[in-house]
């Protein structure tokens, strides 16, 4: 147990990286990594697209596009159109934090720092969105719903909902870890190599999907029932 209180003491470390003189934290930079690579996927991924006889690479593409946009436009409805491209750039973001790990490299999402940041943006765009459909005076009406007596527990409600995004992201990257040390503890050869790739590959977008649901389901319900 000692060995693993040591990794995960180690995990937890976030490191400092020099850059130009300035000491950065580890999972900043490799966040600059990852939007990097995403600019430069999107990039390659959009060139010479066609409207008449398009390439096999735009059929995936837009097929692609068009699915995930289809589900997050279920979930909200139409007047939640608006927020697809902020949900799918965060989708790209943890999952490419998550699947990282592969690699080798540290994932962002174990620095509970990341992880809040990610949580404190979902929040602000979830009350804006409710802000935006109901109105000033129609949002703060819903903090009285469905009586006055419950304005304190709305008021909670909304201040809890960053700290059950940041901790379940966070918590399920680092509980994955932790797994994975005590089967290295238990079984040493071969079966970690097994579990590692489930947990780096099949969890990481489990992760993904749970977090950008759970925005999604919350932002439907500040958007209430306008259609």
């Amino acid at each position: 147990m000692n060995a693993l209180t040591a990794a995960l003491k180690e995990e937890l470390n976030v490191e400092m990286v020099s850059v130009f003189g300035l000491q950065i934290p580890e999972s900043v930079v490799v966040s600059w990594g990852i939007m990097v690579f995403l600019v430069l996927g999107s990039i390659l991924l959009t060139r010479n697209l066609r409207v008449d006889h398009i390439t096999r690479r735009q059929a995936i593409l837009e097929t692609v596009v068009t699915l995930i946009n289809d589900f997050f436009v279920g979930l909200l409805g139409e007047n939640g159109k608006r927020y697809v491209p902020y949900l799918m750039s965060v989708a790209l973001y943890i999952a490419c934090s998550n699947l990282i790990g592969v690699f080798g490299i540290k994932p962002p999402t174990k620095d509970l720092n990341v992880t809040a940041a990610l949580a404190l943006m979902s929040i602000v765009l979830i009350e804006y969105s409710g802000i935006h459909a109901r109105g000033g005076k129609g949002f703060l009406k819903s903090l009285a719903a469905p009586t006055p007596i419950m304005t304190p527990m709305n008021i909670l409600e909304i201040a809890i909902r960053p700290t059950s995004l940041c901790m379940r992201l966070f918590g399920n990257v680092l509980g994955a870890f932790v797994i994975m040390e005590l089967i290295k503890l238990v079984v040493p050869v071969f079966v970690p190599a097994v579990f590692s790739l489930y947990f780096d590959l099949f969890d990481g977008l489990i992760q993904t999907y749970v977090f950008v649901f759970l925005t999604s389901l919350f932002m439907k319900e500040s958007l209430g029932d306008e259609e």
